[in-house]
């Protein structure tokens, strides 16, 4: 068995930062490009359509319930550790098949990416923000994977919730998630204060 090494900072959470900090400047880089235009051109806001408000629930929801997934794991309480990673995860897909369903509600409310400048700038946004809800998924089903294979009896459960790299990794998936959920949010109050602005 291995020993861990010591470290001040783990590369896990440079990595996570330096991540998430190259998100924000992207998702920065595209909240000021559309005031710029919107400003430039004399644009009205782009409207939003409701089911970008319901999406905002199921990311609180997801993101609420992995504190208490994480919470459950710190406290041995493998069943509803696994079952939260279940709700979870139905959340993020709940929330992918509903911003599916609101770009359609974008295109019967006539934004579209090539009738409308500030329309298209929705879709990119939304559609950055959700490619990055995607690229958690496969982090969240390999902690779904792992507790279902490893938590089945006393001996491996005291092993996998002993691990220091197990609790760091769901830590980092913890923080990603928060930070998404908080991106959303922002990108919606963002495009509410631009309608009275």
């Amino acid at each position: 068995m291995s020993e861990e090494r010591n470290y001040v900072i783990h590369p896990l959470y440079i990595i996570i930062t330096l991540v998430l900090a190259g998100v924000t400047s992207l998702f920065i880089g595209f909240t000021v490009a559309y005031v710029y235009s919107r400003v430039q051109n004399g644009l009205p806001p782009v409207e939003l359509p409701p089911l970008f408000f319901i999406n905002t629930i199921f990311l609180v929801a997801a993101s609420f319930l992995l504190v208490r997934t994480k919470r459950a794991y710190l406290d041995d309480e493998t069943r509803m550790y696994k079952v939260f990673l279940w709700i979870v995860f139905g959340l993020t897909i709940l929330f992918l098949i509903f911003q599916i369903i609101a770009w359609q509600q974008m295109l019967a409310m006539n934004i579209s990416i090539a009738g409308s400048n500030l329309g298209s700038y929705l879709y990119v946004i939304s559609g950055i923000h959700f490619l990055h809800v995607i690229a958690g998924i496969p982090f969240l089903g390999y902690f779904i994977y792992d507790a279902r294979r490893r938590l089945v009896e006393p001996a491996s459960v005291l092993v996998y919730l002993s691990d220091p790299d197990k609790k760091r990794r769901l830590t980092v998936l913890s923080v990603y998630w928060h930070f998404l959920d908080g991106l959303w949010i922002f990108l919606i109050l963002f495009f509410l204060i631009n309608r009275f602005i």
